[in-house]
């Protein structure tokens, strides 16, 4: 028998989803062992308690894990010795970093420790501070250092990024400062973005939500009124929010702000994007923006909108060639104010169009967050209070771009 004939039987002996592995998203972080560079492969659903870590060489492997490519066919293109590559799929599979049973066991019991907890654990915001006093200490010093933009009219709505708050805290402050003073909601609703997590439709927490200065509670008549004029699918793919910032990073401006008052929070799919199968399990965008407007129609009271959005991802870490110099940045603002003054015209179905017919070509991550926020506030105007690019001064490597705006009833 022949060295191949035995290879491959030893590899047949494997599951079918290391014979073709396919890496689920990490997030590669550089650590140093000792006198020694290495890769900690972080998964951002912590479906593990363990963190495993590869030579930094290996990340060019790991990217051929996408489940179309076989075990031999790895073996053949690194010149490699296929079942040399089956201890680390092994170690990868234990600690749910493949996608395959393993990870699908692990998430089930992720999500039921979450249930049984009935939260979801501090996450992004721990970065405000590590006590109430703290985070409130820090909030306001940052609230008394942007300007009152004095606005007249009820404001139903507010947009801020979701950037870490070192980078972004100017917009998160000049959008909530407005907020001050304000009479407290009945409710309020968050809309983010699904970064890491692998739903494609819009999905709405169940669980309430943990920060540094206490617990976040739901509306839970709310929930229920969209859950009955949608479908349960909503619930779907819960997971999503464990390692999604976007909401999390707003949660204590909102417990600062209005204490007590109660959240719905969801993750906005890009309507550019879609639902990958329309099956009527999820909820996409505009199904999502049309039956939860009926339902905040119908419960009445006062609903306070945060859209949580950031805007253009420039620059190598985000895919482009080239670094960026201060042409990009004037480039970037540009259409940067072309889209917003979109945004600023009120109509969701506009914006949208316009942001198709750029193909959103400086990646702003929060198109469906921004449409839904329209067209739940339906306002009257669109104050754009500030606008900033954090970038990278260094080596241009990374910009990201940021506003805050409120969306204001000039009729009350």
């Amino acid at each position: 028998m022949s060295t191949l004939s035995i290879m491959s039987k030893s590899l047949n002996d494997l599951p079918e989803h290391l014979l073709k592995p396919h890496l689920r998203r990490i997030e590669p972080m550089p650590i140093q062992r000792e006198d020694t560079q290495a890769i900690a492969l972080r998964d951002p659903f912590q479906l593990s308690s363990d963190t495993m870590a590869v030579h930094p060489n290996a990340l060019g492997l790991l990217q051929h894990f996408q489940g179309q490519v076989t075990l031999e066919q790895l073996g053949e293109q690194f010149k490699a010795d296929p079942m040399e590559l089956v201890p680390l799929l092994e170690q990868m599979d234990s600690l749910g970093l493949l996608w395959g049973p393993t990870a699908e066991q692990l998430e089930q019991e992720k999500l039921q420790q979450l249930k049984d907890s009935g939260f979801f654990p501090v996450g992004a915001s721990a970065s405000m501070g590590n006590t109430p006093e703290e985070c409130a200490q820090r909030m306001d010093h940052w609230l008394e250092q942007v300007e009152d933009a004095e606005i007249e009219g009820r404001i139903n709505g507010v947009l801020v990024p979701h950037l870490d708050y070192e980078r972004g805290w100017p917009n998160y402050a000049t959008g909530y400062k407005c907020l001050q003073g304000v009479e407290p909601p009945d409710r309020v609703v968050i809309l983010g973005t699904n970064h890491m997590g692998l739903g494609d439709g819009v999905i709405m927490a169940d669980l309430e939500f943990q920060t540094p200065m206490g617990t976040v509670h739901l509306d839970r008549q709310i929930m229920t009124a969209t859950i009955d004029r949608l479908v349960p699918g909503l619930s779907k793919d819960q997971l999503d929010h464990l390692p999604e910032h976007s909401i999390q990073l707003q949660l204590p401006w909102i417990q600062h702000l209005f204490p007590g008052v109660p959240v719905v929070a969801f993750l906005v799919a890009d309507p550019l994007v879609g639902l990958i199968e329309d099956d009527g399990s999820r909820v996409g965008t505009e199904e999502f923006v049309e039956g939860f407007s009926e339902v905040l129609q119908s419960a009445g009271g006062r609903t306070l909108v945060i859209c949580s959005s950031d805007l253009s991802h420039v620059g190598p870490q985000f895919g482009e060639p080239t670094p960026v110099d201060d042409e990009r940045r004037v480039e970037v603002e540009q259409h940067d104010r072309e889209m917003m003054a979109k945004f600023i015209e009120a109509d969701p179905v506009e914006f949208v169009s316009a942001m198709s017919w750029c193909g959103n070509s400086t990646r702003w991550c929060s198109i469906g967050s921004m449409m839904a926020t329209l067209a739940f506030c339906a306002p009257s105007e669109v104050e754009l209070l500030d606008y900033r690019q954090s970038w990278d001064q260094d080596k241009g490597h990374w910009m990201v771009t940021s506003a805050s705006m409120a969306l204001v009833d000039s009729q009350e």
